[in-house]
Protein backbone atom coordinates (compact mmCIF):
# COMPACT_ATOMS: atom_id res chain seq x y z
CA UNK A 1 0.00 0.00 0.00
CA UNK A 2 2.72 2.44 0.99
CA UNK A 3 5.52 2.81 -1.55
CA UNK A 4 7.51 5.23 0.62
CA UNK A 5 11.28 4.76 0.63
CA UNK A 6 10.98 4.44 4.43
CA UNK A 7 9.25 1.09 4.17
CA UNK A 8 12.15 -1.37 4.35
CA UNK A 9 11.21 -3.78 7.15
CA UNK A 10 10.40 -6.62 4.77
CA UNK A 11 11.97 -5.39 1.57
CA UNK A 12 14.24 -8.00 0.00
CA UNK A 13 17.57 -6.25 -0.36
CA UNK A 14 18.76 -9.09 -2.59
CA UNK A 15 16.59 -7.44 -5.24
CA UNK A 16 18.77 -4.33 -4.92
CA UNK A 17 22.10 -6.08 -4.63
CA UNK A 18 23.33 -9.19 -2.87
CA UNK A 19 26.95 -8.28 -2.00
CA UNK A 20 28.27 -11.70 -2.91
CA UNK A 21 27.03 -11.53 -6.46
CA UNK A 22 30.30 -9.65 -6.84
CA UNK A 23 33.18 -12.08 -7.44
CA UNK A 24 35.53 -10.45 -4.94
CA UNK A 25 33.13 -11.26 -2.06
CA UNK A 26 32.14 -14.82 -2.99
CA UNK A 27 34.69 -16.57 -0.77
CA UNK A 28 32.77 -15.66 2.41
CA UNK A 29 29.29 -15.97 0.99
CA UNK A 30 27.20 -17.86 3.58
CA UNK A 31 27.42 -18.87 7.23
CA UNK A 32 25.03 -21.52 8.61
CA UNK A 33 23.42 -21.63 12.06
CA UNK A 34 21.13 -24.00 13.94
CA UNK A 35 18.00 -22.93 15.81
CA UNK A 36 19.01 -21.27 19.09
CA UNK A 37 22.58 -20.49 18.00
CA UNK A 38 23.85 -17.10 19.12
CA UNK A 39 25.17 -15.11 16.17
CA UNK A 40 26.62 -12.41 18.39
CA UNK A 41 26.53 -11.33 22.05
CA UNK A 42 26.49 -7.89 23.68
CA UNK A 43 30.02 -6.45 23.82
CA UNK A 44 31.17 -8.47 20.79
CA UNK A 45 33.08 -6.29 18.34
CA UNK A 46 30.90 -4.76 15.61
CA UNK A 47 32.92 -5.75 12.58
CA UNK A 48 30.28 -7.02 10.17
CA UNK A 49 26.80 -6.47 8.79
CA UNK A 50 24.61 -9.52 8.14
CA UNK A 51 21.94 -10.24 5.56
CA UNK A 52 19.52 -13.13 6.09
CA UNK A 53 19.48 -15.49 3.12
CA UNK A 54 17.45 -18.31 4.72
CA UNK A 55 15.51 -18.73 7.96
CA UNK A 56 14.78 -16.17 10.68
CA UNK A 57 16.88 -14.14 13.12
CA UNK A 58 15.69 -12.62 16.38
CA UNK A 59 17.29 -9.50 17.86
CA UNK A 60 16.80 -9.34 21.63
CA UNK A 61 17.99 -7.71 24.82
CA UNK A 62 17.26 -8.54 28.47
CA UNK A 63 15.90 -6.41 31.28
CA UNK A 64 17.56 -6.23 34.70
CA UNK A 65 15.01 -8.84 35.83
CA UNK A 66 16.10 -11.21 33.05
CA UNK A 67 13.00 -10.68 30.92
CA UNK A 68 13.59 -11.05 27.17
CA UNK A 69 12.77 -8.00 25.07
CA UNK A 70 12.35 -8.82 21.37
CA UNK A 71 13.41 -5.91 19.19
CA UNK A 72 12.97 -7.48 15.76
CA UNK A 73 12.39 -10.77 13.95
CA UNK A 74 13.94 -10.74 10.51
CA UNK A 75 13.58 -12.95 7.44
CA UNK A 76 15.15 -13.42 4.01
CA UNK A 77 16.62 -10.30 2.47
CA UNK A 78 16.68 -8.29 5.70
CA UNK A 79 19.83 -7.00 7.37
CA UNK A 80 20.95 -6.65 10.96
CA UNK A 81 24.00 -5.44 12.85
CA UNK A 82 23.71 -2.27 10.77
CA UNK A 83 24.48 0.05 13.70
CA UNK A 84 28.12 -0.76 13.06
CA UNK A 85 27.82 1.63 10.12
CA UNK A 86 26.99 4.44 12.57
CA UNK A 87 30.16 3.91 14.57
CA UNK A 88 28.98 1.26 17.04
CA UNK A 89 32.15 -0.46 18.28
CA UNK A 90 30.49 -3.20 20.37
CA UNK A 91 27.13 -4.93 20.03
CA UNK A 92 24.47 -3.91 22.54
CA UNK A 93 22.06 -6.82 22.01
CA UNK A 94 21.87 -10.50 21.11
CA UNK A 95 21.24 -11.93 17.64
CA UNK A 96 19.80 -15.47 17.68
CA UNK A 97 18.94 -17.93 14.91
CA UNK A 98 15.20 -18.75 15.17
CA UNK A 99 14.96 -21.57 12.64
CA UNK A 100 17.02 -24.42 11.31
CA UNK A 101 18.72 -23.97 9.01
CA UNK A 102 19.43 -20.26 9.16
CA UNK A 103 21.90 -18.92 6.60
CA UNK A 104 23.51 -15.49 6.70
CA UNK A 105 25.46 -13.48 4.21
CA UNK A 106 28.11 -11.62 6.28
CA UNK A 107 29.79 -8.44 5.08
CA UNK A 108 32.84 -6.90 6.74
CA UNK A 109 32.59 -3.17 7.39
CA UNK A 110 35.35 -2.12 4.93
CA UNK A 111 33.68 -4.17 2.19
CA UNK A 112 30.27 -2.73 3.05
CA UNK A 113 31.57 0.85 2.89
CA UNK A 114 33.15 0.14 -0.49
CA UNK A 115 29.96 -1.47 -1.77
CA UNK A 116 27.88 1.51 -0.63
CA UNK A 117 30.26 3.88 -2.42
CA UNK A 118 29.94 1.83 -5.60
CA UNK A 119 26.15 1.47 -5.47
CA UNK A 120 24.27 4.61 -4.48
CA UNK A 121 20.85 2.92 -4.36
CA UNK A 122 22.14 0.24 -2.00
CA UNK A 123 23.80 2.81 0.26
CA UNK A 124 20.69 4.98 0.42
CA UNK A 125 18.56 1.94 1.25
CA UNK A 126 20.81 1.00 4.17
CA UNK A 127 20.77 4.45 5.78
CA UNK A 128 17.03 4.86 5.28
CA UNK A 129 16.54 1.42 6.85
CA UNK A 130 18.51 2.44 9.94
CA UNK A 131 16.45 5.59 10.42
CA UNK A 132 13.21 3.70 9.88
CA UNK A 133 14.09 1.01 12.43
CA UNK A 134 14.95 3.60 15.07
CA UNK A 135 11.57 5.30 14.62
CA UNK A 136 9.77 1.97 14.66
CA UNK A 137 11.49 0.88 17.86
CA UNK A 138 10.52 4.14 19.55
CA UNK A 139 6.86 3.59 18.60
CA UNK A 140 6.86 0.04 19.94
CA UNK A 141 8.37 0.96 23.30
CA UNK A 142 5.87 3.80 23.67
CA UNK A 143 3.03 1.38 22.90
CA UNK A 144 4.30 -1.10 25.52
CA UNK A 145 4.19 1.64 28.14
CA UNK A 146 0.85 3.22 27.32
CA UNK A 147 -1.41 0.85 25.36
CA UNK A 148 -3.25 -2.40 26.07
CA UNK A 149 -2.43 -5.65 24.30
CA UNK A 150 -5.33 -5.58 21.82
CA UNK A 151 -4.45 -2.03 20.76
CA UNK A 152 -0.80 -3.04 20.32
CA UNK A 153 -1.77 -6.00 18.14
CA UNK A 154 -4.16 -3.93 16.02
CA UNK A 155 -1.56 -1.21 15.51
CA UNK A 156 1.03 -3.84 14.59
CA UNK A 157 -1.35 -5.29 11.98
CA UNK A 158 -2.02 -1.79 10.63
CA UNK A 159 1.73 -1.24 10.37
CA UNK A 160 2.14 -4.49 8.43
CA UNK A 161 -0.72 -3.52 6.11
CA UNK A 162 0.71 -0.07 5.44
CA UNK A 163 4.20 -1.40 4.77
CA UNK A 164 3.57 -4.62 2.88
CA UNK A 165 -0.15 -4.96 2.24
CA UNK A 166 -1.63 -5.66 -1.18
CA UNK A 167 -5.07 -4.21 -1.83
CA UNK A 168 -7.60 -6.69 -3.19
CA UNK A 169 -11.07 -5.19 -3.45
CA UNK A 170 -12.18 -4.24 0.06
CA UNK A 171 -9.41 -6.33 1.66
CA UNK A 172 -5.72 -5.83 2.31
CA UNK A 173 -3.64 -8.99 2.02
CA UNK A 174 -0.48 -9.21 4.13
CA UNK A 175 1.95 -12.05 3.39
CA UNK A 176 4.25 -12.77 6.32
CA UNK A 177 6.57 -15.36 7.93
CA UNK A 178 5.69 -14.73 11.59
CA UNK A 179 4.25 -17.34 13.96
CA UNK A 180 1.78 -16.35 16.67
CA UNK A 181 4.66 -16.72 19.14
CA UNK A 182 6.58 -14.16 17.03
CA UNK A 183 3.62 -11.77 17.18
CA UNK A 184 3.47 -12.24 20.95
CA UNK A 185 7.18 -11.54 21.35
CA UNK A 186 7.00 -8.39 19.23
CA UNK A 187 4.07 -6.84 21.08
CA UNK A 188 5.10 -7.98 24.56
CA UNK A 189 2.51 -10.60 25.51
CA UNK A 190 1.89 -14.37 25.54
CA UNK A 191 1.17 -16.58 22.54
CA UNK A 192 -2.16 -17.66 24.05
CA UNK A 193 -3.25 -14.01 24.23
CA UNK A 194 -2.38 -13.44 20.57
CA UNK A 195 -4.31 -16.59 19.58
CA UNK A 196 -7.37 -15.36 21.49
CA UNK A 197 -7.19 -11.88 19.98
CA UNK A 198 -6.72 -13.22 16.45
CA UNK A 199 -9.79 -15.40 16.93
CA UNK A 200 -11.80 -12.44 18.27
CA UNK A 201 -10.85 -10.29 15.29
CA UNK A 202 -11.78 -13.15 12.96
CA UNK A 203 -15.15 -13.66 14.67
CA UNK A 204 -15.83 -9.93 14.35
CA UNK A 205 -15.20 -10.20 10.60
CA UNK A 206 -12.23 -7.83 10.70
CA UNK A 207 -9.54 -10.31 9.64
CA UNK A 208 -9.09 -13.78 8.26
CA UNK A 209 -5.77 -15.52 8.44
CA UNK A 210 -3.65 -18.54 7.65
CA UNK A 211 -0.11 -19.34 8.71
CA UNK A 212 1.41 -17.19 5.96
CA UNK A 213 -1.33 -14.68 5.13
CA UNK A 214 -3.58 -12.20 6.90
CA UNK A 215 -6.59 -10.68 5.14
CA UNK A 216 -7.72 -7.42 6.71
CA UNK A 217 -11.26 -6.37 5.86
CA UNK A 218 -10.91 -2.64 6.26
CA UNK A 219 -7.75 -1.42 7.99
CA UNK A 220 -9.81 1.37 9.56
CA UNK A 221 -11.73 -1.29 11.51
CA UNK A 222 -8.68 -2.36 13.48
Amino acid sequence: MNNSIWCFENVNLFQILCPHKLKQYQKDHFEGFKKGDVIYFPDDSSKSIFMVSKGKVKIVSYSDEGEEIVKAILGKGEIFGEKALLGEEKRDDYALACTEPTELCPMRLPDMYELMRQNEKFGLSIYKLIGYRIKKMERRFEALLHKDVKTRLCEFLKEMANENGIESGSEVIVNHFLTQKDFADLIGTKRETVTRLFNELKQDGIIDYTRKEIRIRGVENL
